[in-house]
């Protein structure tokens, strides 16, 4: 505890003043537990402490609560990693770096039955089939992601699907992951997390669908 606020809170006992409450600060009681468990001859000792102050001292704080130690840090957990050649690493690297733009259907923004689902724009006229640089880019080759980072998760993981206990027996935990089906219960759902659990499987949706 630090001396200020040792000094605030010993001053409010009667017949504790500053000079006393430094005095014991100074003698190593510099908390409300070490006083509590120091013998009164001990105290008694203490320049300006007296053997019945030293009493009325311990009586007073027998009536406040212990000091409340903080709670230690739950461990965390490191997060499992998928076991990637250098080849997968790196292309997963480039993935990430890529930019990939956002492609859209042809005009739409102004009929809203078409949707943004990217087609192929067509029409003699189209500046967007022309890829005149004022229009949208175009679906093309270039765009594509490394194949070996293709179908991936973000994480390396290569994603499986599992709706029930029987299905994580399929799942080779070193390099690939589960996501539970959206239709699974809450029932179904805690199972298949606690058995992932024990079978050392990374559920990428712990917390929902």
């Amino acid at each position: 505890m630090e001396k200020e606020k040792f000094v605030e809170e010993i001053t409010k006992i009667p017949g504790i003043g500053k000079v006393k409450a430094e005095a014991l600060f100074n003698a190593g009681y510099d908390s409300i537990d070490k006083i509590r468990e120091a013998p009164i001859e001990d105290l008694a000792k203490v320049k300006g402490i007296g053997e019945n102050l030293a009493k009325k001292l311990k009586e007073e704080i027998e009536k406040l609560k212990p000091e409340e130690k903080p709670e230690k840090p739950e461990e965390v957990k490191p997060k499992k990693k998928p076991k990637l050649s250098e080849e997968v690493k790196r292309a997963l690297e480039l993935k990430k770096e890529k930019k990939i733009p956002e492609f859209r259907r042809q005009e739409w923004f102004r009929y809203k039955r078409l949707g943004e689902s990217w087609r192929r724009p067509k029409g003699l006229h189209s500046k967007y089939r022309r890829n005149l640089k004022y229009r949208p880019k175009l679906v093309r080759i270039g765009f594509r992601t490394p194949k070996a980072a293709r179908g991936l998760h973000p994480s390396g993981f290569e994603e499986v699907l599992v709706y029930n206990v029987k299905d994580l027996e399929k799942i080779d935990p070193d390099r690939q992951a589960a996501r539970i089906g959206k239709t699974v219960g809450t029932r179904k759902r805690m199972e298949i997390i606690s058995k992932a659990d024990e079978l050392g499987i990374k559920i990428l949706n712990r917390g929902g669908a």
